[in-house]
């Protein structure tokens, strides 16, 4: 089959499992710098696993994102609020539509190449708290890609309904080594360990039967 699509890789669990779990689908990965606490740190993950997958991966800046946006994931580490996604404070952390954005821009780079589909790694955790990532959204804007390029493009996002310790035990299969991808909202060297995103990462990995082996801050711990 040829590859097709155009995959936004952000460099964190979810991204990274369909990179490799659809590899053989994927032309283009792209990435996108929008000034989030831990976009540098998210990005190397990004080229790491793109070179071992052979994927071209095309680095994007949505710096305007983190000048004009407002959301505690674009203000530094200490404003990022601690618990589970499913708590009100975690709202703090939605970057305003930024799914649509990338999108938006995604299928304009799979036109251009050619290609048919783009896709992007929602999972069911993140419905509670990000409305851009619920299958509502992916439907609509599914829609509009279709409706706004000439060759009707697919907006493909597999693991809309599946956890995140699903997407773990699909990596499991895969082979994949977690502790080359990164998830904290703080973007500091090591995982904080307490934000949402850390917390679903350590219960994702232990209900998948993964040893963890992402260095945590042990002082927060």
């Amino acid at each position: 089959m040829k590859k097709d699509a155009v995959m936004v890789l952000s460099g964190g669990m979810d991204s990274v499992t369909m990179l490799h779990d659809y590899a053989d689908d994927i032309a283009l990965a792209v990435t996108f710098g929008y000034g989030s606490n831990h976009n540098a740190r998210e990005a190397e993950c990004a080229r790491l696993h793109c070179k071992l997958t052979g994927i071209e991966l095309i680095e994007i800046d949505l710096a305007f994102m983190g000048r004009y946006f407002e959301s505690s994931l674009l203000s530094g580490a200490d404003a990022i609020p601690e618990g589970y996604y499913t708590a009100d404070n975690m709202k703090s952390t939605v970057v305003p539509f930024r799914n649509g954005i990338m999108l938006a821009v995604a299928a304009g780079l799979a036109e251009s190449r050619g290609l048919k589909a783009v896709m992007i790694a929602n999972h069911a955790g993140d419905h509670a708290i990000y409305p851009d990532c619920r299958a509502g959204f992916i439907d609509a804007m599914g829609k509009a890609i279709a409706e706004g390029t000439f060759d009707r493009l697919e907006l493909r996002a597999p693991y809309t309904l599946l956890t995140k310790s699903d997407i773990a035990r699909r990596g499991k299969e895969l082979g994949i080594d977690y502790s080359t991808t990164y998830s904290c909202y703080k973007g500091r060297e090591h995982h904080c360990g307490k934000c949402g995103t850390c917390v679903e990462r350590r219960e994702a990995l232990a209900d998948a039967g993964i040893v963890d082996t992402t260095v945590y801050d042990s002082e927060l711990l």
